[in-house]
């Protein structure tokens, strides 16, 4: 039986969104949703059958993205990336990360209402609440979803804590162009019951081959986070969440990320991790 927050949740953002059709005008919003209250993996196998695929084992080699150079459009060269920045992409599940995070007292109590009410009991989007949730680092797991004809459709992540085991996120990675964009964006999807939370990330290149992914304000198609519910009808809201992602070598050569994660434009947490490659 669905939990009330759930049902609850839902209703709110079909009454605060619109009405959309996901296999017309707002296909660019398709994306997989989870067929139970906890997300856990089981969506994945899933998504495959969707796309007519068979789903294989995790990869050890595993990219969010099959290549950089999905990305390439006015703007962006995947080939002025720095090579490790390029490989964590291209080879994520070779790369072991630690994370550090740090909430704003603002926004901590709201956080931590969601991630005891939420989070933790549907196993998506249970962002770390206090340091030492952190302390030992996250384990993932890559696994590509391809259709039929064993194209790639995305890749799906999914990272747990490395003390406790507990699911944090499992989303779906892609490139995917909004209508009317000059170029492809980053495109993370992660499946929740009856719908999803999406982010459309732009990306950008910096001077020493950084990587810049950005969920800026706009309006409704545009780069940015999106609710979407598959309940009496399709529905999708625009929400004021905004990211920041900075993926960057630094000084001693260490691969680092920045993420800033803002609601109405207010910082609310930021993360930090140190990747290092796995032989």
């Amino acid at each position: 039986m669905p939990h009330v927050l759930d049902l609850g949740s839902r209703s709110f953002w079909r009454l605060t969104g619109r009405r959309v059709d996901l296999d017309g005008a707002e296909r660019w919003l398709d994306a997989p949703v989870s067929s139970s209250a906890r997300v856990g993996t089981d969506w994945i196998g899933t998504e495959a059958a969707r796309h007519g695929g068979v789903l294989g084992e995790a990869d050890p080699d595993a990219g969010l993205l099959p290549s950089m150079s999905v990305l390439d459009g006015p703007g962006f060269a995947a080939d002025r990336l720095n090579p490790l920045v390029r490989d964590f992409y291209e080879h994520t599940a070779r790369w072991r990360m630690d994370v550090w995070s740090g909430w704003s007292p603002v926004f901590w109590p709201a956080g931590e209402l969601i991630s005891r009410l939420w989070g933790r009991r549907v196993e998506q989007l249970a962002l770390p609440m206090r340091p030492l949730d952190v302390a030992h680092g996250m384990d993932s797991h890559v696994t590509p979803v391809r259709n039929r004809d064993g194209l790639h459709v995305a890749s799906a992540w999914t990272r747990t804590l490395r003390a406790s085991g507990r699911t944090v996120f499992s989303g779906a990675y892609s490139a995917r162009t909004l209508p009317g964009a000059a170029g492809p964006s980053v495109h993370v999807a992660f499946p929740l019951e009856s719908g999803n939370l999406q982010v459309f990330l732009r990306p950008s290149i910096t001077p020493d081959g950084g990587l810049l992914l950005q969920s800026p304000r706009g309006r409704f198609g545009d780069d940015g986070a999106y609710v979407v519910v598959r309940e009496a009808g399709e529905h999708a809201a625009r929400v004021p969440l905004h990211e920041t992602f900075h993926v960057f070598v630094d000084p001693d050569g260490v691969l680092r990320t920045d993420h800033e994660l803002r609601m109405w434009g207010v910082s609310a947490l930021r993360l930090h991790y140190r990747l290092e490659r796995e032989s």
